[in-house]
């Protein structure tokens, strides 16, 4: 079964990272693809860095992870990015794959609004992460969920960090810091 963790990663940080190793260990993934989004659907304009840039740091990040990999599938088609038509493009392209899309329990709660949420699980099963203390939505959508450990990181904070000059040594991995600061990004965030 491969694994799919969508989303902007603007940027990728350790919190995305670690639930990626931890859902991939629980589910027995054969690998994991991160999906950056072109632009998603729910942050139309607010992203801090361009798709490419994302998808880049996402390279960096899994580079000595074998198993992990990074799907630009979505960045092949204009935005906004709906998980549907990645899924269904992905189905045409390995038809003989099993999928698993990886969402956070927020995430969870939007998928009755997303497009054509509907059709996602015909594609895929879908499994949410369950941090202590949060709440997974009841779902007829959710096949399972994942117990995920609490790692209290998020792309906006590692944004504003940088924006006031501040490290993000240990918030993200250190090949995706040196990029972030050779192309001299997030310096006008929030």
């Amino acid at each position: 079964m491969i694994g799919l963790f969508g989303g902007s990663f603007d940027p990728v940080h350790h919190g995305h990272l670690s639930v990626a190793q931890v859902a991939a260990e629980r589910l027995g993934l054969a690998s994991l693809r991160f999906l950056p989004a072109r632009e998603q659907p729910f942050k139309q304009g607010r992203h801090g860095a361009s798709a490419d840039h994302r998808a880049t740091m996402l390279s960096l990040a899994v580079s000595n992870t074998p198993s992990f990999g990074v799907e630009r599938t979505e960045l092949a088609r204009p935005g906004p990015s709906y998980t549907v038509d990645t899924l269904k493009e992905l189905r045409r392209r390995e038809p003989q794959s099993e999928f698993v899309l990886l969402l956070g329990a927020d995430a969870a709660t939007e998928l009755p609004a997303w497009h054509e949420a509907e059709r996602i699980p015909a594609l895929a099963q879908v499994a949410v992460f369950a941090r202590p203390g949060s709440t997974v939505p009841q779902s007829t959508f959710v096949s399972q969920v994942i117990e995920v450990p609490a790692i209290d990181i998020s792309a906006t904070e590692v944004r504003r960090r940088i924006a006031r000059g501040q490290s993000v040594r240990y918030w993200v991995p250190d090949l995706v810091a040196e990029y972030i600061a050779r192309h001299r990004l997030y310096l006008d965030s929030e």
